[in-house]
């Protein structure tokens, strides 16, 4: 079988097209330019496809990528949102763009170095967490159709980190001692608001700091400088902590108040996606996260004309709009999708 592997210049691609190659499969290596410069990826990804032996081939497709997933990225923060870049481009240009383009090449199944496990159930692809639970990427998966997942392989889903660290010294690899990316991708220095500023040439007009009550304490500096949980950085003096609760970007004001109004039993979620079935035809029980680091919390999950409730066990702090809830049975991913808002009875 033709495999086209997804080798970013990392460690983790590296390995996954070392074992695929090793397996036996006939291995092509891609290497995505999304954006800015990223010719010394490209030329480390090019560099260990030589090492193995298989080609290797860099597609452009930062046009793809600035309209997907930067220009959406950008709408969502100016809507109030905060978004996960990172979800969106492994729907549409991961698994979206590099499966095309594989198939197109004669490539039966893609193959990326994410942390995760899939499983065929009933004539469907489950989506699975990694056996290295500390790096496993499910969270950012969830969103993938079923035609995506039957077409992809994860090579590491059942290898710990340090497994695929020894792997690559053994096979003298020139990314085997390379740090892990951590930060967006094109933000890499964290700083959004100031990438959305520069990218759109917009000034995002100060407004009013507000109290649940509707009372302002003071101006902030414009919306998208702020994310709900945020404490530091307000430049508010109340004589105690105070926290952002939320955003309305059509009075353009910050709501702000203690830490014990951020924490919500009921979540909203929207664009569900599920992997063991079509649609959710009932309440069932589940494990949640909010976020990529959280721990999975208990709940409930009830199907809306629009998606999910997701009723906790525990209140939650800080839902965003937005990020992702991911729901999971076990290790399976049952699904997730975006959170549209949060509220208590």
């Amino acid at each position: 079988m033709k495999v086209a592997v997804g080798v970013s210049g990392g460690v983790d691609s590296s390995v996954a097209a070392a074992l695929l190659k090793e397996q036996g499969y006939e291995v092509m290596g891609i290497t995505l330019k999304l954006c800015g410069d990223n010719d010394f990826d490209c030329k480390d990804a090019a560099c260990v496809c030589e090492k193995i032996s298989v080609l290797h081939k860099s597609v452009d497709f930062k046009k793809e990528f600035e309209y997907a997933v930067i220009e959406n990225f950008i709408e969502e923060y100016e809507r109030g949102a905060t978004p996960n870049p990172c979800i969106v481009c492994n729907k549409k240009i991961k698994f979206g763009k590099m499966l095309d383009f594989a198939k197109e090449n004669g490539c039966e199944k893609i193959a990326t170095g994410h942390y995760v496990r899939t499983v065929l159930s009933n004539g469907r692809t489950l989506l699975l967490k990694a056996k290295d639970t500390n790096k496993d990427q499910s969270y950012v998966l969830y969103s993938l159709s079923q035609e995506q997942l039957s077409k992809s392989i994860f090579p590491l889903g059942d290898l710990k980190k340090s497994e695929i660290r020894e792997y690559a010294q053994k096979l003298d690899l020139i990314t085997a001692h390379k740090s892990d990316s951590q930060d967006i991708c094109f933000v890499p220095d964290g700083d959004y608001a100031a990438f959305i500023t520069r990218k759109t040439g917009k000034v995002y007009r100060e407004g009013d700091f507000v109290l649940q009550n509707g009372e302002v304490i003071g101006r902030h500096n414009g919306i998208i400088n702020y994310t709900v949980g945020q404490r530091k950085g307000l430049g508010i003096a109340l004589g105690h902590p105070v926290f952002v609760l939320n955003k309305n970007i059509v009075s353009n004001t910050v709501t702000v108040g203690g830490e014990e109004n951020l924490f919500y039993k009921y979540v909203n979620v929207e664009n569900v996606n599920y992997f063991p079935f079509e649609k959710l035809n009932g309440d069932i029980k589940a494990a949640v996260k909010l976020r990529y680091r959280q721990t999975e919390q208990p709940a409930v999950l009830h199907p809306t004309d629009s998606g999910v409730t997701v009723e906790f066990n525990d209140m939650q702090r800080a839902p965003s709009i937005g990020q992702s809830a991911v729901f999971y049975d076990g290790d399976t991913v049952i699904g997730g999708g975006i959170i549209s808002g949060a509220y208590n009875l």
